[in-house]
């Protein structure tokens, strides 16, 4: 069922504390689809999901606005709250809006979801969040970064410089306001000054367009030559201008301005709030028997009396049973089997960690507060 929305926002009346969806489409349309069909989000939140923040969610009588997901591989992109909520209150659906970009995209409009509303990412959270953007996103200005991630410009550039700019950098960046600015502002304004000797009654509009520069560069480098002045003042002239062109005119001071509560200023943290973990269940650290879990399993009839149950207890008893005769067994392999055996067991447990990580990401969206040991990776 799918259905168009004029205006997001207003179709669900505003709740305190709630991940109200704040989306730059004038029309959206509105999916529901089935909780399970949904994959966890790359989440700039470096602790996880918020317990507290989501039984705020759960409880709440107010429908719970639409998330958004990448129509391509059903990852959440942005509402992991309102998902687990969603899953405590007994639905079996949720109303999705579809995202559709790369992988690079998909995390950068992540961040900006998390930064203009909802429980508010912390310091550490936007410092990391604009650290990646940085990686992949490198012809984006400091303030443009700073804008999506909540921090100044200032932040940025500290933070860029500290990441080491290794890798090829583009000789332009584009700003907060889309436009594209040259990296060092010195070319353009040299360019300014040659369209300007060649054509003294040009529009400032038109050399600021041809020399990629703002109409005000280009009217102080017409006031410059008036005077006899070179068109790059001596300041600029021993630096690269970075900072200053990468977006003209702008406050780096209102850098976060119309973001969500709590991250306007750099050092604004969330009130601290007990994250969503995951544990092991057994205090000593060690697995349970698998025999006699699987024995436990045995016994469920939701297994017993389905065919693909029935398949998955049979598969699960043999590994059981198996695994007792794994070490007598390693011990008789000949020599001239023991390669391709192994290669077969690292096969065989690549599929069962596959196995695992698809269970596991549909234990967060079933039980988002089990605690349940977790798997590793492959």
């Amino acid at each position: 069922m799918s259905q168009s929305v004029s205006n997001t926002a207003s179709s669900h009346p505003p709740v305190d504390d709630l991940d109200t969806h704040t989306s730059s489409d004038s029309t959206a349309v509105v999916v529901s689809v089935p909780l399970l069909s949904l994959r966890p989000a790359d989440s700039p939140r470096l602790n996880g999901e918020d317990r507290a923040h989501i039984m705020r969610l759960a409880e709440a009588e107010t429908p719970l606005p639409p998330i958004l997901v990448d129509r391509r591989s059903m990852q959440v992109i942005d509402g992991m709250h309102r998902l687990m909520a969603a899953s405590l209150r007994g639905q079996e659906t949720i109303d999705v809006m579809f995202f559709e970009g790369n992988e690079a995209d998909i995390f950068l409009r992540a961040v900006q979801e998390n930064v203009t509303h909802g429980l508010p990412l912390s310091r550490a959270d936007r410092r990391a969040a604009a650290e990646r953007i940085i990686a992949s996103h490198p012809h984006l200005s400091d303030r443009a970064i700073g804008q999506t991630a909540g921090l100044a410009a200032k932040t940025v550039a500290a933070i860029r410089k500290l990441s080491g700019e290794s890798a090829p950098q583009p000789s332009v960046r584009v700003g907060r306001d889309g436009r594209v600015r040259p990296l060092d502002g010195r070319a353009g304004r040299r360019r300014a000054a040659e369209l300007l000797a060649e054509q003294p009654n040009a529009s400032l509009r038109d050399v600021a367009r041809a020399a990629g520069i703002s109409p005000a560069t280009a009217f102080d480098v017409r006031k410059r030559l008036e005077s006899g002045e070179s068109p790059v003042p001596e300041k600029a002239a021993g630096r690269t201008g970075r900072a200053r062109t990468a977006d003209t005119g702008a406050n780096a001071g209102n850098e976060a301005a119309g973001h969500g509560a709590g991250v306007g200023q750099d050092n604004a943290t969330a009130a601290p709030v007990p994250p969503l973990r995951i544990e092991p269940r057994s205090g000593s650290g060690k697995a349970p028997d698998p025999a006699a879990t699987v024995e436990k399993l045995m016994r469920d009839p939701s297994l017993r009396n389905s065919e693909q149950g029935k398949s998955i207890l049979r598969l699960l008893h043999v590994n059981a049973v198996g695994s007792k005769q794994l070490p007598d067994a390693a011990e008789s392999v000949p020599p001239h089997c023991v390669a391709i055996i192994v290669q077969l067991a690292q096969q065989y447990a690549s599929m069962w960690q596959d196995c695992a990580r698809e269970l596991d990401r549909r234990a967060r969206i079933v039980d988002p507060f089990a605690s349940r040991p977790p798997t590793r990776s492959a």
